[in-house]
């Protein structure tokens, strides 16, 4: 006797007679019923297994066998990891690297190639997660947390956040009256001359004409040179003073590590001085290293060789620029000076290790001792 088919429930090809059939079309609707149930659930199974495998055979397909190829992808995934998450996970990420905390501030490391302010096509910034983080640090009742400071986009480091509004306010005009002391890393191609010093030059914003206008801010010089004499020249009502010393902690033939502290705060301040005062721009800074356009940076054989790059994937490598150490003045309950220090990102650090430059080691209190750098 043949075996029911699920085509057509009940029904069967042959039987003894009357009561077979109809026993084999009770036995044969429960099967079919039962298959039916479980069907699409082994079905959808299969498909996500299936799917997962073909992920995984892509993402081996992806890796890429070229060695400048493979190190694209470590200079995108050191920099683009959380620039496309979800508030919750960058919170999270940001709850994990916290600095400082205690009734007053919370100090954060701000990950690179994330703006802290939105604005028009921004996805995602450091000021939309801190409600998020603040229920992270301080159960789901916190209030959110207050920006004390700002940081461009792509420059990484300390970053100082207040739990109240008046507190943030306080910190607020500590910086703004200089009572904050900042010293920032920077990886710079070529090396500074002289070794250290303080760049006083004036910076103003600027529209560059070419094939796509934009703004930069440039150098407001107070003298010029005439005929070999120094000459003083009429001070610009839009430039803004800024003063910027800096200092070469290791140095190779076509790079450097500088220590730089901004005495003043102007917009892009430290890339300007570095690149049209010192003739020595910021490793990755596209922007100030041609004041006549936006393209990626020139940078020189050498440098390229060791960062293991062609010129033509240079577009990809960060800006190298670190808010390595802050020194918050006493505030509140707290009589004492806060210092804090915020380890270099990985990709810095490789690039350090990659261009033969040294790191130096540091004490508590931040003074620095000729060191290497140790691999991470």
């Amino acid at each position: 006797m043949a075996a029911p088919s699920c085509g057509a429930p009940g029904a069967w090809v042959r039987g003894a007679g009357p009561r077979s059939g109809s026993l084999f079309t009770l036995v044969s609707q429960a099967f079919c019923s039962t298959a039916a149930a479980t069907r699409p659930l082994n079905a959808q199974r299969l498909a996500e297994r299936l799917r997962a495998q073909q992920r995984e055979q892509e993402t081996k397909k992806r890796e890429p066998t070229n060695p400048i190829q493979r190190r694209v992808q470590e200079l995108v995934r050191f920099t683009r990891q959380l620039q496309r998450v979800h508030p919750n996970v960058l919170a999270k990420a940001l709850s994990r690297g916290i600095l400082h905390q205690d009734k007053d501030l919370v100090v954060i490391s701000k990950p690179y190639g994330l703006p802290v302010h939105g604005g028009p096509g921004v996805q995602l910034c450091i000021s939309d997660v801190l409600p998020i983080l603040a229920k992270i640090l301080n159960g789901h009742k916190a209030e959110p947390l207050h920006l004390c400071h700002r940081l461009d986009k792509e420059t990484t480091g300390v970053m100082v956040l207040a739990w109240e509004k008046d507190v943030a306010h306080q910190v607020q005009e500590m910086f703004r009256t200089r009572q904050v002391t900042k010293k920032y890393w920077a990886i710079t191609v070529r090396v500074p001359m002289p070794s250290a010093g303080v760049v006083d030059i004036p910076i103003l914003e600027k529209e560059v004409q070419g094939q796509k206008q934009h703004h930069k801010m440039t150098l407001s010089p107070s003298y010029r040179m005439d005929n070999g004499k120094m000459v003083k020249v009429r001070t610009n009502r839009s430039a803004h003073v800024a003063v910027t010393q800096y200092q070469v902690l290791s140095s190779t033939l076509s790079s450097a590590l500088v220590e730089l502290q901004p005495v003043t705060g102007v917009k892009h301040q430290l890339r300007v001085h570095l690149s049209f005062g010192l003739d020595c721009p910021v490793l990755g800074d596209h922007k100030y290293s041609d004041w006549n356009r936006l393209a990626p940076q020139k940078l020189p054989v050498g440098i390229l060789k060791k960062l293991g790059l062609k010129q033509s994937k240079a577009r990809h490598i960060p800006l190298h620029l670190h808010a390595h150490q802050l020194m918050l003045p006493a505030l509140g309950s707290r009589k004492e000076e806060l210092h804090l220090v915020c380890r270099l990102p990985r990709f810095f650090a490789h690039s350090l290790r990659r261009l033969g430059l040294e790191m130096p080691n540091q004490d508590q209190n931040g003074d620095l001792e000729a060191g290497h750098l140790r691999a991470q």
